[in-house]
């Protein structure tokens, strides 16, 4: 169902509030420049310093913005239960084609509280959910049993994986099959993840790139692996450097030096130390983004 080059979109923040025309107009670049979906309200939206009124505005602006042009994937999640169901469902009535779900943080909980967890909300909202492996930021993996478990939910339709284990996303292809949709939760793992299999990824390299991610991926799903390959070496500098710092300090600053944002945060995230916004302006310089 979800497939391609996916944006896990940036908040934009100007004056200690969300910069609502710099949004609609990164999604304009998006959109022109290929990209196959769009995630508004992940991590790299800044998802948890976001109100509750700004997060469903955030995902309400996405679906007007983006109009039908590509799936809108709603970020959702959260460590409460109660808290990532109310943010989904009001995902599925403003009209988002799916949801987003990271694992719960913090809570660390069971693979049996995971299965609960995922399963309530997918019966309670009926619309595609893709649950997000995160286990760096999370503190908790989902096993490849459990993922296998959560796919025969009918609008489970998939998974976001970033578990950083390329045999831990063999095993959940092996176990969940083809009508699955594994996609990559690391930029530099999706042309391997697609080499076996794999549908995709979403992205944060494509917030600043999206011509070349949507490229690679469609390379790479044509069989054209020599194609997808000569495009991954060219975005791989990227990789590296928009997670100098955590996620999405880098590729904020990067659209910032880009003109395209204001490079304004919200505590705990701060401003990148000069020593590495300097790698960034150099790595964005040699790949042509800025003079």
């Amino acid at each position: 169902m979800f497939r391609g080059a996916i944006t896990a979109l940036v908040t934009p923040f100007k004056n200690e509030k969300v910069d609502e025309a710099a949004l609609r107009d990164l999604i304009e670049f998006q959109i022109a420049n290929g990209i196959d979906g769009l995630v508004p309200c992940g991590t790299t939206g800044e998802s948890p310093t976001l109100s509750h009124d700004e997060h469903d505005r955030v995902i309400e602006i996405t679906i007007d913005a983006v109009k039908k042009r590509a799936p809108v994937i709603a970020g959702t999640g959260s460590n409460s239960t109660a808290e990532a169901l109310r943010l989904t469902r009001h995902a599925y009535e403003a009209g988002a084609d799916g949801a987003l779900i990271a694992c719960p943080y913090y809570n660390k909980p069971t693979q049996e509280g995971l299965y609960r967890h995922f399963s309530l909300i997918a019966k309670s909202v009926p619309f595609p959910i893709v649950p997000y492996n995160i286990p760096g930021r999370t503190g908790v993996n989902m096993s490849p049993e459990l993922i296998a478990r959560l796919a025969k939910i009918d609008n489970i339709v998939g998974i976001k994986e970033a578990s950083g284990s390329l045999k831990q996303m063999n095993d959940v292809l092996d176990l969940c099959g083809p009508e699955f949709d594994v996609l990559s939760g690391d930029d530099g793992f999706t042309l391997p993840l697609m080499a076996i299999g794999g549908k995709g990824v979403i992205s944060v390299a494509s917030n600043v790139v999206p011509a070349d991610m949507s490229a690679m991926v469609d390379a790479a799903e044509a069989g054209d692996f020599a194609g997808a390959r000569a495009l991954h070496k060219k975005m791989s500098p990227l990789f590296d450097v928009l997670f100098i710092e955590v996620n999405p300090i880098p590729v904020k600053a990067a659209l910032a030096l880009m003109g395209r944002i204001t490079a304004e945060y919200r505590l705990p995230l701060c401003p990148m130390a000069p020593a590495n916004l300097e790698k960034l302006r150099k790595a964005l310089a040699d790949y042509g983004l800025i003079s």
